[in-house]
């Protein structure tokens, strides 16, 4: 039987306890529950299921009494290698950048802090030989709010409530029993059980409006996110579409940061390219961002978008302001 979602948050919680007695000589059972939102009570379970795995805890009387791990205790890290550390630590950078969170921060102070000085220094030379950074051009600082309450709805198991704008500028009022928080192509997603459909749903972030977070409490479903859609699969309110195009030889530098291994040279010395897409003002942008270096072959239709579009950003400009 796998673990509940109550499970998973348990252990989430006794981890984070475990990394902060590592990096504190006492803490406090009360300053515990207020930084982890529980209670006293909840805090003192925890401990003692620490205890019970063979992590010795010792309880401090006096005015500077609390929790601590007993004198002399050290976690057994051998079973990580420096590659391993490396690996986990870079990871976490990567995503601390687009999805701030103190308790990333505290994993990486441990992992850094329980190594030898010279251990440090191997750690920080493979660490910095790949750098991950998430967060898109321009940064996404409005949409930290959002994920914030998002996540917390979804650690505290509460309904949320928001105006969704499709891609077609339509809106509609959700209640949302919230699932995970994803990111996908630098954009974040709500994925959970969506009143309204009756069923599992993504919302991108971005297009959330007047988000609230109810008192009222729901049981989770459920779900398995493990095996996110591939791309073809993703799930979206526009048609996908098999686009064919040609661009010109001198855009080859560009378009290799898009469709990679998926180009193909024709005779002309032309690159010819062929993706599924979805059909939507995304697309027809990012075609025009091209200028006159690409060319639809197929599907018809969108040429003759793309020409319209085209006479109209003329018309407006060349009659001035």
């Amino acid at each position: 039987m796998g673990m509940g979602d109550d499970g998973r948050l348990k252990l989430d919680r006794m981890m984070s306890i475990l990394v902060v007695l590592l990096r504190r000589e006492r803490v406090r059972a009360k300053d515990l529950a207020e930084m982890f939102d529980v209670s006293v009570r909840t805090i003192l379970r925890d401990v003692d299921a620490i205890n019970f795995a063979g992590i010795p805890i010792v309880t401090y009387q006096g005015a500077n009494g609390g929790i601590g791990i007993a004198e002399g205790y050290r976690l057994d890290k051998s079973v990580l290698t420096h590659d391993d550390m490396a690996a986990i630590i870079t990871m976490l950078r990567g995503v601390s950048g687009t999805m701030p969170d103190a308790r990333h921060d505290l994993l990486m102070e441990k992992l850094i802090n329980t190594q030898s000085p010279a251990q440090q220094e191997i750690l920080n030379f493979k660490s910095r030989q790949m750098v991950i950074d998430l967060s898109p051009w321009g940064g996404d600082g409005w949409v930290g709010d959002k994920l914030t309450a998002v996540r917390k709805a979804i650690g505290n198991l509460k309904v949320i409530e928001f105006t969704y704008i499709d891609t077609g500028g339509k809106r509609t009022h959700r209640s949302v029993e919230p699932c995970s928080v994803v990111l996908k192509g630098q954009k974040w997603y709500l994925y959970g059980w969506c009143r309204l459909r009756q069923d599992f749903r993504f919302f991108k972030l971005s297009r959330l409006r007047e988000l609230k977070v109810l008192e009222e409490t729901y049981n989770p479903k459920e779900v398995s996110v493990e095996r996110l859609p591939g791309d073809n699969e993703w799930p979206t309110s526009d048609s996908m579409i098999q686009l064919r195009v040609v661009f010109e030889k001198e855009m080859e530098g560009i378009i290799d940061d898009w469709f990679g291994h998926e180009m193909v040279k024709d005779r002309d010395g032309k690159i010819m390219v062929t993706a599924l897409l979805p059909e939507n003002n995304w697309l027809y942008g990012f075609l025009l961002s091209f200028g006159t270096g690409v060319e639809v072959v197929s599907p018809p239709h969108i040429r003759e978008i793309l020409a319209d579009i085209a006479q109209k950003i003329y018309k407006k400009y060349s009659q001035g302001t």
